[in-house]
């Protein structure tokens, strides 16, 4: 029998597969369970054996947990493991997925912890393992170690972006320990796309060259406006009330980070979106038998079809299923003008434009390197 393999997807065929539900992801308690499977010839949906692969052993490594209760918003868990299926393809070949959802966040809450030490800035970890770093305002809201010193002084000036500040964090009571000082807010986490995406576009004079607003298109001048709501015309005639992570003038952006995918939702929901069928071809779109795939994707395609603005997903080059995802829907889009209105960019790409203590503050912090090239503050 013959394997094909290709990075990041491994195709291999199943043989004996028992029906399961078509979302089933494999959690670390099944792991002995499968690997006795596999051993017998037998694949189904869950992990592929390293020794079966030769691939590195990364996944041995993680520890088996009870009961973490570090999950939510912000304080995200390892519930995916490192292959998973697309439910979306059948027959005797399945795609399987590579998932770094889980050591990103890992990679990050390390640098964080450093970071954090080495400056002496207040932090906790959240409860179970592996455990997310979550910076403390300075008593006198002078300093948040999640940021740096002028961005967030620069964050304070701006009510609209001091309002992004204060979403709660959903998790905070049961993921995080008591705050002394305050209740724990989701842009604390060092895992926060959100804070990532403020540290970069909220810095002062990032875009005083024009290198940044080159690299996205966007006409100078642009402010950004956090959170806001897109209202995506329904066939009701009503609008959709969920929020873009920022508006920068013409331009819709989503930031990506440690989330594990861009969500989903049931089809019924998805279809009632007013001009969903003119713009996407809702057979090929990735799916379940009840949901669609990639609904942020889906959703703030529609937001930029019928505000004519254009759109860009800002993801993590460590995170290259995201970019599939991304390609997965754009080729399911009708109209040519808006494909080429739509946009993914990576966060190491932009960096390239970024002033220079932006860039080493991003490096340190995020392992988002730095480049010969600089932009001068």
């Amino acid at each position: 029998m013959v394997f094909a393999f290709r990075s990041p997807m491994i195709l291999f065929p199943i043989m004996a597969r028992r029906p399961q539900p078509p979302d089933e992801v494999l959690s670390r308690k099944t792991w002995p369970s499968a690997a006795s499977a596999l051993d017998a010839r037998h694949c189904g949906t869950g992990l592929l054996l390293e020794r079966t692969l030769r691939m590195p052993d990364r996944t041995r490594s993680l520890p088996e947990r009870k009961g973490d209760p570090g999950v939510g918003p912000g304080i995200e868990t390892d519930k995916e493991v490192a292959l998973s299926p697309e439910d979306s393809e059948s027959g005797p070949f399945r795609r399987m997925r590579m998932n770094w959802a889980g050591s990103l966040r890992r990679e990050l809450s390390q640098r964080a912890e450093h970071y954090a030490r080495a400056r002496q800035l207040p932090y906790c970890l959240s409860y179970g393992q592996p455990s997310t770093v979550c910076f403390e305002r300075y008593c006198d809201d002078s300093r948040h170690g999640n940021f740096l010193p002028s961005t967030y002084k620069a964050i304070l000036r701006n009510p609209n972006w001091h309002r992004r500040l204060q979403k709660v964090h959903s998790q905070g009571r049961k993921s995080l320990p008591r705050y002394e000082n305050g209740i724990r807010r989701e842009l604390d986490a060092c895992t926060s796309s959100d804070a990532l995406l403020m540290n970069v576009f909220c810095y002062p004079g990032v875009f005083r060259d024009g290198r940044v607003g080159s690299i996205l298109d966007v006409t100078p001048g642009a402010t950004p406006d956090l959170g806001c709501r897109a209202r995506v015309p329904l066939a009701n005639g009503k609008f959709d009330r969920t929020e873009v992570d920022m508006r920068l003038g013409h331009l819709l952006i989503e930031a990506k980070l440690t989330e594990s995918d861009f969500q989903k939702a049931p089809k019924a929901v998805v279809r009632a979106y007013r001009d969903f069928n003119e713009v996407f071809d809702g057979e090929d779109l990735p799916q379940t038998a009840k949901d669609y795939r990639s609904y942020q994707l889906i959703r703030n395609v529609l937001a930029a079809y019928a505000s004519g603005c254009t759109f860009c997903v800002l993801t993590d080059a460590r995170r290259p299923e995201l970019t599939e995802d991304w390609y997965a829907v754009m080729k399911c889009v009708r109209p040519v003008d808006l494909r080429t209105r739509c946009k993914v960019l990576t966060w190491q790409e932009l960096a390239k434009a970024l002033p220079l203590r932006l860039q080493e503050f991003l490096g340190e912090k995020y392992g988002i390197p730095a480049v010969a090239e600089h932009a001068e503050d």
